[in-house]
């Protein structure tokens, strides 16, 4: 008799999955994940050190682990990025976690370069990501589609002007992917987190550099603590998993209970 932790070691056994923003945290953490479940890892992001760290966490370059440098802003290399993983066989999961914070910055304050960054990247990314690859899923008629959100998804306070708007926008165009291509054999959902404890979050965990409005915030959840990656990783694996197969278009929270409020 198969157990539930036998088979969950090989919930991804002959899959391919492609994670953005993998050179740390929580993408990093993701790729850890499905690979340790079996999937074939495509690691992707513009930090080029960031991918070395990942891939060696998997135990180096493999058939099983690749990884790109990437701008997932620039249209015309995710094109290309998606045309070569295509051609290598197919995409059963796309993880669209490359994300940038906006540092809490108010309307008034944010500059139209930080304005223009902060959704390029938050943004427009997923669907360069999604306008790429989704063409291959629609071709094998199955896939899933992961998009990292945020509780600022949701709510005030969890960033910035343009960080808020990012993510508000997120859970629609992950809404959007379900409604169109749910029919069609892709599940979209987006995961939303709360404070996690990453290399992005350095700054606001730092005594006397943190976010006054965060710390208090964190305290007062039921958790009380800071998120791990891990934890991410582990509801990121199950919505591309086939447990997870009537959930269509579901933004997910994962904040310590920050919103309950």
């Amino acid at each position: 008799m198969t157990t539930s932790a036998q088979s969950r070691e090989n919930r991804f056994e002959g899959r391919v999955a492609v994670i953005t923003g993998a050179g740390s945290g929580m993408g990093a953490a993701m790729a850890r994940g499905f690979f340790a479940e079996g999937a074939t890892v495509v690691a992707a992001d513009i930090d080029g050190a960031g991918l070395e760290r990942t891939l060696a966490d998997l135990g180096g370059p493999s058939d099983r682990a690749r990884s790109a440098i990437l701008d997932v802003t620039d249209r015309e290399a995710v094109d290309a990025f998606a045309a070569e993983q295509a051609a290598l066989g197919a995409i059963d999961v796309l993880c669209a976690n490359a994300g940038i914070l906006d540092d809490y910055t108010p309307a008034h304050e944010t500059s139209w370069e930080l304005w223009t960054r902060i959704l390029a990247v938050n943004l427009t990314g997923p669907y360069l990501m999604a306008h790429a690859i989704v063409p291959t899923m629609l071709e094998q008629g199955k896939g899933a589609i992961v998009n990292t959100a945020s509780i600022a998804g949701f709510v005030a306070g969890g960033g910035g002007a343009a960080y808020t708007t990012s993510k508000h926008g997120l859970i629609g165009f992950t809404k959007q992917l379900a409604f169109d291509y749910g029919s069609r054999g892709i599940r979209a959902n987006a995961i939303c987190p709360g404070a996690i404890a990453t290399g992005m979050t350095v700054e606001l965990r730092t005594p006397g550099l943190g976010n006054e409005h965060v710390d208090a915030a964190i305290e007062a959840t039921p958790a009380g603590r800071w998120g791990r990656p891990e934890e991410v990783a582990a509801l990121a694996l199950f919505l591309a998993s086939d447990e997870s197969s009537f959930m269509h278009g579901v933004p997910v929270l994962i904040d310590g209970g920050w919103t309950l409020s």
